[in-house]
């Protein structure tokens, strides 16, 4: 295996890490990523879907004592069906509108001027977001959401769907939008994507397995690896950040990015090409 491919493979696989649960798009990144990396195909599109498993295995073991409780109730505890149910109700919506609309969107939007173009908006919708009035927040934790707040929720997270949104942007700033707390919007949403992203890289496996061998294994392990543990530091750090902070700081991040990448773009200095 080319020492090289293995380098570009860890450097994507901690863009995705430290991207994946931040208000500032993973994929959006990750495209950006392979445009200055050179590490492009359909090979590398399965990889970059496939190492966000890696990603959900830092959030699982960031939240395994929750999620062992859960399971243990759900023969019981009212409180673990609920929970569960949410999450299920939640996740419906992608699943639907990534069968019909999946393969349209990867072939129309996912270049860096439609990326960077999401960036700067989902930074103005940040900022609109953290504006709200405190009386505004009706939900302070995971466990008072009703189904229907879980199917808004769900319903929010299809807007990931297009490339530079960010699938835990839509998820904790809509949530927030819908009166959840910050805190109970961003737990809600590391929940929502443990069925979300290991059902999305199961099925880019499967579907595209044509394209894969045994010989990508190292290729693949390496991104796995170094995502798991770049997104074990970042989930850990932003459970500590939004004890005592805002996402405006992001927000700023966002169109600051998007305007560069854009500016860039325009003037041919980079060559942002998908």
């Amino acid at each position: 295996m080319d020492i090289l491919l293995l380098g570009k493979a860890a450097i994507m696989g901690v863009v995705e890490g430290l991207t994946e649960f931040l208000p500032i798009s993973s994929t959006g990144h990750l495209i950006l990523a392979a445009s200055l990396l050179d590490f492009r195909g359909e090979k590398a599109k399965v990889f970059d879907i496939a190492i966000q498993t890696g990603a959900i295995f830092a959030v699982i073991l960031v939240y395994w004592q929750r999620l062992r409780d859960t399971a243990a109730g759900l023969g019981s505890d009212p409180r673990a069906r609920r929970f569960t149910l949410n999450v299920l109700i939640a996740f419906v919506p992608a699943v639907l509108l990534g069968l019909l609309f999946g393969k349209a969107i990867k072939q129309y939007l996912f270049n860096p001027t439609v990326v960077a173009s999401a960036f700067i908006i989902g930074g103005l919708i940040i900022l609109w977001a953290e504006r709200r009035p405190a009386g505004a927040v009706r939900i302070q934790q995971v466990d008072d959401m009703t189904p229907w707040d879980a199917l808004k929720v769900g319903l929010v997270q299809c807007l990931a769907m297009v490339p530079g949104t960010s699938r835990s942007g839509a998820t904790i700033i809509g949530g927030m939008l819908l009166g959840l707390s910050r805190k109970a919007a961003t737990d809600f949403s590391f929940f929502l994507a443990i069925p979300t992203l290991i059902g999305a890289g199961a099925y880019s496996l499967l579907k595209e397995r044509a394209l894969l061998s045994w010989a990508d294994l190292p290729l693949f392990g390496v991104g796995l690896l170094f995502s798991f543990f770049s997104a074990w530091l970042c989930v850990r750090w932003l459970l500590r950040y939004i004890a005592t902070h805002d996402f405006v700081p992001f927000a700023w991040y966002r169109i600051v990015f998007g305007a560069l990448v854009l500016l860039t773009a325009w003037t041919g200095w980079v060559d942002w090409s998908a």
